[in-house]
């Protein structure tokens, strides 16, 4: 067996065994696959497809790339949540202190940005000094301790999603629902929860763009799931618009902060709320999902939620002050509101559009070895369904670079469509 034979074999969309499958993932995690050789076969299943077993074959490869967590010391019960991608979706950020001060443990691995969609992992890093990269035991410890942990996917767990993950955003194959679908159940079932809630954006910022795509792409990450004993419960999620107004790694952080604090932009605050009430549902801590909003809004409102963030920031050795004060973060070099000259209601705000503009500006990768400008990217001032007026600021954008800046202010302006 080699992989020409395999990469050929799709290439002339044909079926791949379990047996290629796994020499495929196995060879690519020890580096005896190279990246052209890789990226050839994601693109060949990019093109031509997978069916329900060779999709199930390569998710199981690349959870069993390397370790498996066994949450199991958590009790009967440990729900995890995941998103597949959108603009502006600082969602976990928020949620996920929530969910943990209501009891509920959080042990949450999280990507990085990819395509035109932001990463959990890139935003908590803009935190200064929190650790995303900590070992497999202080991550255990940490949800023993304090009830949360959020890392990114860099111990060694689905190692092999994570080198395809990267490759996928650097070759154009990210909008696929096999290589989608098998990403995303990899880590969780190399993450160890028995229970998922999904949230599948649909829409211009998402990576499926009809409700129909959406569907499907839940359909296959449920019928993955049942096949490996999980529990796995999809929300269809809007994404035409970005999420709140915030667009950037460190804008979105302090957005988040300001949520937990009780400024809950309504767009934001629907799929939060929807999201942690179908999680506390499969919890047991709640059957009824209106009550369980309610109970969120409470531990909102009394800080409960704001204080489990700050908790598990200053335990992952991130500055605490950032959080308390938000104006502390780094500023951009350039920052420039853009001015319309039109009147009327905003009638669209491609999400996609402003998702690849903030990747221009430095908040996302163009390239696999792109370093995350922290600072940069979009604040939305005006969102569809607002009336505007003549000189009214649309948005802000937060640049580092003067010609980017020139280029994102004249952009912002064809992607607002105003009637």
């Amino acid at each position: 067996m080699n992989i020409l034979d395999i990469i050929s074999k799709k290439r002339d969309a044909e079926e791949l065994n379990k047996e290629e499958i796994d020499y495929f993932v196995q060879g690519y995690t020890k580096g005896e696959v190279k990246d052209y050789q890789a990226a050839a076969l994601i693109m060949a299943i990019y093109i031509n497809g997978m069916n329900d077993r060779e999709i199930t074959d390569i998710t199981l490869a690349m959870a069993h790339s390397g370790d498996v967590l066994d949450l199991s010391r958590f009790g009967t019960t440990v729900v995890d949540k995941h998103s597949t991608g959108g603009v502006g979706d600082k969602v976990s950020i928020i949620l996920l202190p929530i969910i943990a001060s209501m009891g509920v443990p959080v042990a949450k691995m999280s990507g990085r940005g990819l395509g035109f969609t932001g990463g959990t992992v890139d935003k908590m890093e803009s935190i200064p000094g929190y650790r995303t990269n900590i070992e497999i035991d202080e991550f255990i410890k940490n949800v023993e301790n304090i009830g949360i942990s959020m890392i990114g996917q860099t111990m060694n767990l689905a190692p092999a999603d994570k080198k395809i993950y990267a490759l996928r955003d650097s070759i154009s194959c990210v909008e696929n629902i096999p290589l989608i679908a098998s990403s995303i159940m990899s880590k969780k079932i190399a993450s160890g929860a028995n229970k998922i809630v999904l949230d599948v954006t649909v829409g211009k910022g998402a990576f499926m763009k009809t409700k129909e795509d959406a569907q499907k792409l839940a359909e296959q990450m449920v019928r993955i799931g049942n096949l490996v004993g999980r529990e796995v419960r999809c929300i269809l999620t809007p994404m035409d618009e970005p999420l709140g107004f915030a667009v950037g790694n460190s804008l979105e952080v302090i957005e988040a902060i300001n949520f937990l604090k009780g400024d809950m932009p309504k767009d934001l605050k629907e799929v939060v709320l929807e999201l942690g009430a179908n999680m506390l549902q499969l919890a047991g801590k709640g059957d009824n999902i209106e009550e369980n909003k309610i109970k969120m809004l409470e531990n909102i409102e009394n800080g409960s939620a704001y204080n489990k963030f700050v908790e598990m920031v200053q335990n992952q050795g991130g500055d605490i002050s950032y959080i308390e004060d938000t104006t502390k973060f780094e500023k951009s070099k350039y920052i420039s509101a853009v001015v319309t000259d039109k009147t009327g209601i905003v009638k669209e705000i491609n999400a996609e559009e402003i998702g690849k503009l903030a990747c221009y500006l430095g908040a996302g990768r163009i390239n696999k070895e792109d370093k995350i400008e922290s600072n940069v990217g979009i604040i939305l001032n005006k969102k569809v369904g607002d009336s505007v007026d003549e000189q009214d600021f649309l948005a802000y954008i937060c640049a580092n670079d003067e010609e980017k800046l020139r280029v994102a202010e004249r952009k912002i302006l064809e992607i607002y469509k105003i009637l």
